[in-house]
């Protein structure tokens, strides 16, 4: 009877749950918590996208310009680190570049050097003296252009290259910005010095783009020196390898036929300066039928040192 009565109890308290055992087996551990999940970065634009945005203004230049073709011909991709000479209080080139190359990127902006502003005649003390503050003004400008994912904006002139800028950028782009250089390069060498910061600034096998208006091989040497805008195709290639860059790409979807000048002619007749045309119609028509200029389009990349120097080692 006793035996019986113990294994009776034995049964109701495992029934009811009150073994330890059981109660430790059916015990509920709570679920662990979800940890949140990290936002996802949204795709930074295509160029297509950046080409779309820009406002109609800027768009009615593609025809002639041809930015799509031209960023591709120069390898410019996002997270770049992209120099850009001589960008303009516009900034035509920079509020495409700013979105394309994204926050991962960086647009180092370069201006003429100091000394050579004087060179030009005409410029007031007021101007001349705006100069002096480009590196500080224009970031500043920029700012607007960046939108909510562009990338960040820092400037130097040339010959004032800061130590922590060498050797950073992966693309240097010479946007019709050689010929005022080489028009000055007797009169204080703008031009070599501008060519040893681009070699300087880039990394180890980084890309220069270069678009320039373009002379006819046989126009005269003195005429196609850059005073009247234009430059020689052999002239500039010449001058990029002595400063230390191999030239690895030409392409002529820039070249206009019907830019025919003469030695009396200079670049700014045609559009969108019109600068001989007075306001005349019958003028800004003719050179409206010409269009914009004939351009080179030359992609370099920098080698190990300047050929000058390499020479007088």
């Amino acid at each position: 009877m006793k035996v019986l009565l113990a294994l009776t109890m034995v049964y109701l308290l495992a029934a009811c749950g009150g073994g330890t055992e059981q109660s430790a087996s059916t015990e509920t551990v709570p679920a662990a918590s979800a940890e949140p999940a990290a936002p996802v970065a949204p795709s930074p634009p295509t160029l297509e996208e950046v080409l779309a945005a820009q406002p109609e203004e800027a768009k009615v230049r593609y025809t002639s310009r041809k930015p799509k073709e031209s960023l591709e011909f120069f390898e410019v991709g996002p997270g770049q680190v992209v120099v850009e000479v001589l960008p303009g209080s516009s900034g035509w080139y920079t509020q495409i570049l700013l979105p394309f190359i994204g926050a991962e990127g960086k647009l180092i902006a370069v201006n003429y050097a100091d000394g050579m502003w004087s060179k030009f005649g005409g410029m007031s003390e007021e101007q001349l003296a705006k100069m002096k503050t480009w590196t500080t003004d224009f970031p500043a400008s920029a700012q607007a252009w960046r939108g909510d994912r562009g990338a960040s904006v820092e400037a130097f002139v040339f010959g004032g290259l800061p130590d922590a800028m060498k050797g950073t950028a992966d693309v240097v782009l010479l946007i019709r910005a050689l010929h005022n250089m080489a028009r000055f390069e007797n009169d204080g060498a703008f031009l070599s010095d501008a060519l040893a910061d681009v070699h300087a600034v880039l990394k180890p096998g980084g890309i220069v783009g270069i678009e320039q208006h373009e002379a006819r091989a046989e126009m005269p040497d003195e005429w196609a020196n850059g005073n009247a805008g234009y430059l020689k195709r052999s002239f500039v290639i010449e001058k990029m390898q002595a400063a230390g860059f191999e030239l690895v790409g030409q392409a002529e979807f820039n070249q206009n036929p019907k830019d025919q000048p003469t030695d009396q002619d200079f670049v700014w007749r045609l559009p969108p300066s019109y600068a001989t045309a007075e306001g005349d119609k019958d003028k800004i028509a003719a050179m409206d039928a010409i269009g914009e200029s004939n351009r080179m389009m030359l992609k370099f990349r920098k080698v190990e040192a300047p050929a000058a120097a390499a020479a007088g080692t």
